[in-house]
């Protein structure tokens, strides 16, 4: 296919769903690990093409969902000093923290820009010498590596007014996360085919080994989705467990070796606190010792960011794919975009926020 229209056709992908219907003979429960996937399963009503015996659970992969709440706390708080300004994407002003969002922040005075590149974050701290600018560095690996660029930009310039919040997860420790937690019920995944257009899949390959659970790698378009999902189940129902690439347009195996390079030339990996998940072990990255002084925790010598999750608040059961949205008592109630308790609320890859904008009608 060369056009994009031919992605999101109606014919094809019904084709696709009789070809899956044609070779599914048991239940299986198939988790996709990126919001946007999400978002693009619940916009197009995938799930109704599907067997009864196909249950999609969503995962992990909003990186504004599973920033933790102590670092929100600390961007709120950095906001409120009268020399630093606060940099962050849109879809963070609004998750909640401890007590309230970046937004909330913003309006009692916080010094919080909007911005769509952390290198106009770097053009920010040219332009305000006198002022202290801080990124808010939030994403998996396919943010990483402008956000490591934006630091060596910075080093490169001798800037001493920059540094970034780092945020970073990694998207496979998580899936050894999810598959050692005894309730699990995922029998494959559909993995992300940007994160891939980044890093590869190599780094698959023990987890289908030491997990005999099959990984696709998926694009976000319907057709993409639903021929993922015709692998995986043609994988499972075969009793076999592979990787395997849907996304060939864009993703090697490989990966991106000069993304990965100025990632490792900026970040190395640490343990990483996720939230909803609590602390995963080699999980995220961690700013390098050479660019330190960019290092906003090291900068202003925070020494606790321990924040507090709202209690009633199930967004971790629903970020490990144990409970859906609709199934959390406050969703729509005590929970909505308006006044969310959790971030997969407001987030734009948020699972509640797709349930609220598109429905469900199939589980």
């Amino acid at each position: 296919m060369k056009y994009l229209d031919e992605y999101r056709n109606p014919k094809i992908a019904h084709q696709w769903s009789e070809k899956i219907h044609a070779i599914t003979t048991r239940d299986w429960t198939l988790m996709e690990l990126c919001g946007g996937q999400t978002h693009s399963i619940m916009k197009n009503g995938l799930m109704a093409l599907l067997p009864l015996q196909i249950h999609i659970i969503h995962g992990p992969g909003c990186p504004v969902c599973v920033t933790p709440v102590g670092l929100i706390d600390v961007a709120i708080e950095l906001s409120l000093k009268h020399d630093v300004i606060v940099c962050s994407f849109g879809d963070m002003m609004r998750v909640p923290g401890t007590k309230i969002s970046l937004l909330e922040a913003k309006s009692r005075g916080g010094h919080i820009q909007i911005l769509y590149s952390p290198l106009e974050a770097v053009k920010l701290a040219q332009q305000n010498p006198d002022k202290q600018i801080v990124f808010f560095s939030v994403g998996f690996e396919t943010t990483a590596p402008a956000n490591a660029l934006s630091v060596v930009q910075a080093y490169q310039l001798g800037l001493k007014n920059y540094s970034i919040l780092t945020a970073h997860v990694l998207v496979p420790p998580a899936i050894e996360a999810i598959m050692d937690d005894e309730k699990t019920k995922v029998n494959a995944f559909l993995a992300a085919g940007h994160v891939c257009t980044i890093m590869g899949y190599q780094e698959y390959y023990p987890l289908v080994e030491k997990y005999h659970t099959p990984i696709i790698v998926t694009g976000f378009e319907p057709m993409d989705l639903l021929q993922g999902i015709y692998m995986a189940v043609k994988q499972l129902e075969s009793n076999k467990a592979e990787v395997e690439n849907q996304y060939t347009r864009y993703v090697t195996e490989e990966g991106n070796q000069e993304a990965q390079n100025i990632i490792f030339e900026v970040f190395e990996i640490g343990n990483r606190e996720w939230r909803g998940l609590g602390t995963i072990k080699n999980s995220g990255y961690s700013i390098r010792k050479k660019y330190q002084a960019y290092d906003a925790i090291h900068k202003f010598e925070v020494k606790n960011f321990t924040g507090f999750e709202n209690e009633f608040c199930i967004a971790g059961d629903i970020l490990k794919g144990l409970k859906k949205p609709h199934e959390c008592p406050q969703f729509g109630k005590g929970c909505t975009p308006e006044f969310p308790l959790g971030a997969p609320m407001v987030s734009t890859e948020g699972a509640c926020s797709a349930y609220m904008n598109y429905g469900w009608n199939k589980d």
